[in-house]
């Protein structure tokens, strides 16, 4: 596929795509016409990326951990630092945070359905105003 179909299916600008292959991130083929190709395993990579950025981890820190996420893996350990492995350590249980909320919230909720529910057959129709 074609860097605009790439960008429209997984919301990113072209300008970031091409940040993201300066930065080793991605890795388009090329055409016999020298046009970037992107294969379509690249959607999902790209949907990672923006994750993994959007957690606020560096593009050199992305980089390293990438590979961890696809199979079969081919991970490399070359320039590890020990502010890498406390950077990750943070997002990791910073995303294990987010993860306790999520699961609270969404349980509340299934329960508020569940009285809702309940008191709609009780009375026979439910209010949501």
């Amino acid at each position: 596929m074609r860097i605009g179909e790439l960008a429209e299916r997984t919301g990113t600008s072209r300008r970031l795509l091409r940040y993201y292959e300066e930065q080793r991130l991605i890795a388009p083929g090329r055409s016999p016409n020298g046009y970037r190709e992107y294969d379509e395993s690249l959607v999902g990579r790209v949907l990672q990326i923006r994750g993994l950025l959007d957690a606020g981890l560096p593009t050199r820190v992305i980089q390293q951990i990438l590979p961890c996420l696809e199979a079969p893996r081919d991970i490399h350990f070359s320039g590890v630092t020990p502010e890498t492995i406390a950077i990750l350590e943070r997002e990791r249980d910073r995303m294990s945070e987010r993860i306790q909320c999520l699961t609270r919230n969404r349980d509340a909720i299934a329960d508020y359905l569940d009285a809702l529910r309940g008191a709609g057959r009780t009375a026979g129709t439910v209010d949501t105003s």
